[in-house]
């Protein structure tokens, strides 16, 4: 997951935790060798058309939105066709009541109409006070779901560790991010939701409670759940 910062300074770039507090609920709960936050890689303004969200200041978020509502304008000028003229105008709009593209409630549709432009704003775009600057890697955890990420986590032996995947992604999907033999071999999840993990005080307490799922291919991965992939190795 990539994430831009725009108008944002004393932020160094390249990787961050998101250091989620359920992480450290989940490394007290479950002995490790060491834990390990969901990472993010934070970029510069110049890569905000391919982020997956911008963070940007006040004065930020109102530069996008004007950039973007030059765009549109143009675009508007130059008498595109009825159904694009159509999502621009609802975009313009929006942009001109200082909210974003993301906000303008756009249909499947409307994004396919207009998908060749190029918005700033049409991702999540999450202002960070300066108290979120001096906290950011806590801040993180907001911009990640803004940008519709969730985590699952892996516990015990070497490590505790949270990764990221879209929200909406199947269990063989997430098995994917940690190696693509997991996809590829998928045989079946096994989930303890965060809560029961929480509840039971621990992995094995949950598994003695008889709060394991057993969850198959088309399982969409909830926020925070605890998995162990089975999978064939020879796949």
């Amino acid at each position: 997951m990539k994430v831009s910062l725009v108008g944002i300074t004393g932020i160094p770039l390249g990787k961050h935790k998101v250091k989620d507090p359920r992480m450290d609920q989940a490394d007290k709960l479950v002995e490790a060798d060491k834990k390990t936050y969901a990472q993010v890689d934070v970029v510069d303004d110049a890569e905000a058309l391919t982020s997956d969200a911008v963070v940007a200041s006040p004065e930020g978020r109102l530069e996008l939105i004007i950039r973007d509502l030059e765009f549109t304008e143009t675009r508007l000028e130059r008498n595109p066709p009825e159904a694009e003229k159509a999502v621009l105008s609802k975009i313009k709009a929006c942009l001109e009541s200082e909210q974003t593209v993301s906000q303008a409630q756009l249909t499947e549709q409307d994004h396919q109409t207009v998908g060749s432009h190029a918005f700033f704003t049409v991702k999540p775009v999450v202002v960070a006070e300066a108290a979120d600057v001096e906290k950011f890697d806590e801040f993180l955890v907001r911009v990640v779901s803004a940008a519709g990420y969730i985590s699952f986590l892996t516990v015990g032996g070497p490590e505790n560790r949270a990764w990221l995947v879209r929200g909406g992604a199947t269990a063989p999907e997430a098995g994917g991010i940690i190696h693509t033999d997991i996809q590829k071999g998928f045989i079946r999840a096994e989930i303890i939701g965060f809560s029961d993990l929480v509840a039971c005080g621990g992995e094995t307490q949950a598994k003695r409670a008889n709060k394991v799922r057993l969850e198959m291919k088309p399982y969409v991965m909830q926020d925070y759940d605890v998995v162990n992939f089975r999978f064939n190795k020879s796949s």
